[in-house]
């Protein structure tokens, strides 16, 4: 197991050492325990500035980093030839426009994803070449109109062209700019012939980032390629284990194992899962749930109980509009309208966690500062 970013208690906040004020290119400073140290919770870009632009494009990436992001997150899904992409889902009609294209019309298919019948457009039937042709798109329009409105702008990235940017990002900016792929579905990507696990860490040697303390951290709501990665594979810095609000990892499904999320994140299995992650990403309602009346409840034991064998916590997602607040953070009835998301990230920094994952970075940032500055 790879050193991991250590957990820092002072006066009950959780804090952690971002590369918010390090020179360009450089790590977080060691601890004596050879971790590095935590000064301020991260903000994590969900997909980039995905509230202000269509998601995982670089343009969402280069507006979260001037926003103030600490990390970019950029999700993995393979293309026919074998290259990392970034995109939400392997299945792309509600983020591009393939659906406008006729010459592609003819692969539009119904597959079984995590062992649902799913129908559209799948990455792994189109050429990086292919691919280049089509543009993203705003996944959920009618919320979010100004990122619809630039539709058809941006390209479909590779995992390498965000590396490059993150690069460039921490040169402009004199900061370290993390990073926090995800790999997506990799049962289904190796149950088609691809290997993630395996193309994601020639990426990051490519770009010197496997290594300990690096600005990287590895996603995966499935555990297999998590437990490879660190067990197989020679990864060097940071993994997380991904937690839905419910359900199980399909991995786990597939090979006919019962135990839920739910299971895995109980404090005698966090014994074992800090053998082979070092975090996890959890869905919010996790850390602090939500009343019945939909108003925002008291934390749940989970900050702590990670806290106490070594594991970082990080909740998702946290998006302004109404309609994904809890119903005491909302300004008003319109579903679109921007309510008080920066108080309700404010709850979660006073329970602890050591990072946020936010589709407005901006307002995350000003809550961080607000919340340290007391």
């Amino acid at each position: 197991m790879r050193p991991l970013i250590s957990v820092v208690l002072a006066a009950g906040v959780a804090l952690t050492s971002v590369a918010v004020t390090a020179p360009a290119g450089a790590d977080a400073p060691p601890s004596s325990n050879g971790r590095a140290k935590l000064t301020e919770p991260l903000v994590h870009a969900h997909r980039g500035a995905s509230g202000y632009r269509p998601e995982h494009t670089l343009a969402a990436y280069r507006l979260a980093v001037q926003q103030g992001a600490d990390y970019i997150e950029p999700d993995l899904v393979m293309t026919k030839d074998g290259v990392l992409v970034d995109r939400h889902e392997p299945e792309i009609g509600g983020t591009t426009d393939v659906a406008a294209h006729p010459e592609f019309a003819g692969r539009r298919v119904t597959k079984m994803l995590d062992g649902r019948a799913t129908t559209g457009w799948w990455v792994e039937d189109f050429t990086l070449a292919e691919l280049k042709t089509l543009r993203a798109e705003e996944r959920i329009p009618a919320v979010r109109t100004e990122s619809a409105s630039y539709d058809g702008r941006f390209e479909v990235p590779t995992l390498s062209e965000v590396l490059a940017l993150r690069e460039q990002l921490s040169a402009e900016t004199g900061r370290t700019i993390g990073v926090i792929p995800e790999i997506k579905h990799s049962t289904f990507l190796h149950d088609a012939g691809f290997d993630p696990e395996v193309a994601l860490l020639e990426e990051l040697e490519a770009f010197g980032l496997n290594r300990p303390n690096a600005a990287v951290w590895v996603q995966s709501f499935e555990l297999t390629p998590l437990v490879r990665l660190d067990d197989e594979l020679g990864y060097k810095a940071n993994l997380v284990f991904l937690v839905s609000a419910s359900g199980r990892p399909y991995d786990l499904e597939a090979q006919g194992d019962p135990r839920t999320y739910t299971d895995l994140i109980a404090p005698a299995s966090l014994k074992q899962l800090v053998k082979d992650v070092d975090g996890l990403g959890v869905e919010k309602s996790r850390v602090i749930p939500r009343r019945s009346d939909g108003t925002l409840g008291t934390p749940t034991s989970l900050v702590t109980d990670a806290h106490r064998v070594g594991l970082d916590v990080t909740p998702w997602t946290f998006r302004a509009e109404n309609q994904f607040l809890p119903v005491d953070y909302r300004v008003g009835t319109d579903p679109a309208t921007h309510g008080r998301m920066g108080d309700e990230v404010t709850r979660y920094f006073e329970a602890g966690v050591d990072g946020v994952f936010c589709d407005q970075p901006d307002i995350c940032v000003a809550a961080r500062s607000e919340f340290l500055a007391r």
